[in-house]
């Protein structure tokens, strides 16, 4: 943990309804999450970035948004601040499509102050979504924070955050470095493979670059490379197709079917392209659920990758 005091600055003026802890969710996996948390009402967020490691702060202030930053890269996350608060995301055309249908037009309103966040980094993402593969959540966050604790280096700034490790180290790590975390060899092997081709990744101009990226490293999938998309990219229309409980979840909300598969999933869908992750995003805001039936499945464990 290095200096105390930012090195750069900004104020944001998000709008009246804007809803710092609902946008920001993406950027932090579970609330112990080593890399970022919310401390008083405050998002504290560590990466790497082109200029060096850097931690971010967004603060709420009398209706703005001070935005702090710290490290090497504290210009590089400060001039990105408005986008990693969600408030670069263009909601254009969304109104007119949600109000095709009552549940997505009531959560559209309700909800109007969640805005998805755009990190414009893709490897943190995938290292997060390759653990979630075919697992509980608790399971890759497990894998994930051992990780991070594992490859630990101290991020910039006051709060005790740990920056995500770095490609070219993981990619250079046996596949059996990660047994510990609880990650079997096909997931490591996946990560590794993704880490190799890092930089890549990080000079995709747009979420379809690297889609097609990602989806061309053995072990990665339509549900991996729309989990890092959707944050990386701030892609509203991401869906995560393979998805053990969102197919559910959709024919639930939508249909009132308790039960269906991904091409039922998009069908239900498709009168809103161009925003079909948002609405998913809406969902899982709500907390909507469909009924379970029968053995309980665990929670957040999904038949993907």
């Amino acid at each position: 943990m290095t200096g105390t005091e930012p090195s750069a600055r900004r104020v944001l003026r998000p709008p009246a309804e804007y809803r710092l802890a609902g946008s920001v969710r993406p950027l932090t996996f579970t609330p112990y999450d080593p890399c970022a948390r919310i401390v008083d009402g405050a998002l504290w967020w560590a990466t790497r970035t082109p200029a060096g490691p850097a931690t971010l702060t967004l603060r709420p202030v009398a209706g703005e948004l001070a935005a702090e930053g710290y490290g090497p890269g504290a210009e590089w996350v400060v001039e990105r601040a408005d986008a990693l608060a969600g408030l670069r995301d263009d909601l254009t055309g969304f109104a007119e499509l949600a109000a095709t249908h009552p549940v997505v037009a009531r959560l559209a309103r309700e909800y109007r102050g969640v805005r998805m966040p755009t990190t414009g980094l893709v490897f943190p993402q995938v290292l997060r979504a390759v653990y979630a593969q075919k697992v509980t959540g608790k399971e890759a966050y497990r894998a994930y924070s051992a990780t991070v604790r594992h490859f630990r280096e101290p991020a910039p700034g006051p709060v005790p955050l740990l920056l995500p490790p770095e490609p070219a180290t993981i990619a250079a790590a046996p596949y059996w470095v990660f047994h510990p975390f609880g990650v079997e060899q096909r997931r490591a092997e996946t990560l590794r493979r993704a880490a190799a081709v890092a930089d890549r990744l990080e000079r995709c101009a747009d979420s379809t670059e690297a889609t097609r990226l990602l989806t061309a490293v053995p072990g990665i999938g339509p549900w991996t490379a729309a989990e890092v998309v959707r944050v990386a990219f701030g892609d509203p229309d991401a869906v995560s197709v393979g998805d053990y409980h969102v197919p559910n979840t959709v024919a639930w909300a939508l249909a009132g079917e308790p039960r269906a598969d991904d091409a039922r999933m998009l069908a239900l869908l498709e009168p809103f392209r161009g925003h079909r992750g948002r609405v998913c995003v809406l969902l899982e805001t709500a907390g909507i659920r469909a009924p379970k039936y029968g053995p309980r499945a665990p929670l957040r464990s999904f038949a993907r990758y």
